[in-house]
């Protein structure tokens, strides 16, 4: 029997993994600062501990540091911890054992240009302090031969990020958003998943995870708020408006001491341009993503009427070093 270790399985995407590879017939160990959903529980803190990695087979990382502070802030020394020396612990620790290790599309040169991105698109420039740790942890990753996976947008039950917020937007009715629609990618939970169990057997390198076609913005969100029963009108602001508006944002989160303003440029740059992953790289390895965002339509059970969350591409748990 297969051992495979899975960090952040307490979390979204690792409790999937986790689950899925159990229900696979696999041996879980859930590495991380709490247990997981299955298997037993191999206590980890990924910001000062080298995890032991005992009986492995294989290794997937989804535990993360998430969030949207602006880089440079005092939140970024936390997600460096976790992301980065996090990472360098981690494969220290994994030795020979393969590892797939779960990025993010974050690491992507942010603006205009990214109607097919390839994994060859530029690794810089990043808005946040999350795009910025993670694409220093997927460098330690990748020069190790670690198989990188680079979702956007993770969404599935369970998730406790992107929808809320989402939600969390609507005001009297209306949803705002910054300038037209536009395409995007967005990944179910099950494709990063099944990519995840597949991967360990890829060449080492970076994969973009993807659903099979991308979305029409506005379409994906009227989806999801009709999933969730929320009757909300979608309203366009002009784009110089919404870049304004960060910057007030971010002086309204620096005198409330806040780590994350109410609206950021990472917020605006991943909903006003277009951003659609090319995933022919993981095609060519057999893989197939079998999930798309209609599937999310029915209510899940347990939630107030459908679709669970749409979290930012982060595969960890939380806005906050997690395990």
């Amino acid at each position: 029997m297969t051992t495979i270790a899975v960090t952040g399985a307490s979390g979204f995407c690792g409790s999937h993994v986790a689950a899925t590879a159990a229900a696979r017939g696999a041996d879980v160990l859930c590495v991380g600062r709490r247990p997981g959903p299955v298997g037993r529980h191999v206590s980890w803190d990924a910001a000062c501990e080298v995890p032991d990695l005992s009986g492995a087979d294989l290794v997937v990382h989804c535990a993360a540091a998430v969030g949207d502070p602006v880089p440079g802030s005092p939140a970024e020394a936390a997600m460096h911890a976790v992301n980065v020396d996090g990472t360098a612990r981690l494969l220290r620790a994994a030795g020979d054992r393969p590892v797939v290790w779960v990025s993010s599309a974050s690491v992507y040169a942010p603006g205009p240009g990214r109607s097919r991105v390839t994994e060859d698109h530029p690794v810089r420039g990043h808005l946040n302090a999350y795009g910025r740790t993670k694409a220093a942890g997927e460098a330690l990753a990748l020069a190790a031969g670690a198989v990188v996976l680079r979702p956007r947008a993770v969404y599935g039950a369970g998730d406790p990020h992107l929808v809320p917020r989402l939600l969390s937007r609507i005001r009297r009715g209306l949803l705002l958003l910054p300038g037209p629609s536009v395409l995007l990618s967005l990944t179910a939970v099950e494709n990063l998943t099944d990519a995840c169990l597949a991967a360990a057997g890829w060449p080492p390198g970076a994969y973009n995870i993807a659903d099979p076609v991308p979305y029409d913005r506005d379409e994906a969100i009227r989806t999801v708020l009709r999933a969730h029963r929320v009757r909300a009108r979608i309203g366009h602001v002009p784009l110089s408006v919404a870049r304004a508006t960060v910057g007030g944002a971010g002086r309204a989160a620096r005198l409330l001491g806040r780590t994350e303003p109410s609206l950021t440029r990472y917020a605006v740059d991943q909903l006003a341009h277009s951003v659609v992953l090319d995933v022919s790289r993981a095609r060519a390895q057999g893989w197939v993503a079998g999930r798309a965002l209609r599937d999310y339509a029915p209510a899940v059970p347990g939630a107030p009427g459908g679709v669970s969350g749409c979290a930012e591409e982060g595969a960890g748990e939380a806005a906050a070093p997690q395990g």
